[in-house]
């Protein structure tokens, strides 16, 4: 509306109109947030989404955990080789253990 309360059609402008979605899937134990994508991430989001059978919500819930988990994976592993560079195996220690590690003859 304008200062004289007219109806204003953004189409008529030339402007284009703001579509914003108004299904939310609402469950108890989460937020709702906002994010920004842009068109070619947004539609190739929602073609995997229908590919899964998933919401998008759904879809970036899932990517998003696995992105974490990928972090935190890359972080022990960080942690791991900090490890040997401070402490590198003693060769000896290693031989005593390759008898285990032999697959048996058959």
């Amino acid at each position: 509306m304008d200062t004289n309360g007219t109806q204003i059609n953004p189409l008529a402008e030339g402007k284009r109109p703001l579509i914003v979605e108004s299904i939310v899937e609402y469950i108890p134990h989460m937020e709702t947030i906002q994010i920004v994508l842009d068109s070619e991430l947004r539609i190739a989001a929602d073609e995997a989404a229908r590919r899964c059978r998933l919401n998008r919500s759904q879809l970036v819930r899932e990517a998003l955990r696995e992105y974490l988990l990928r972090l935190e994976t890359r972080a022990r592993e960080e942690l791991d080789r900090a490890g040997y560079r401070k402490n590198p195996p003693v060769l000896e220690e290693a031989q005593a253990w390759e008898s285990e590690a032999a697959w048996p003859e058959l």
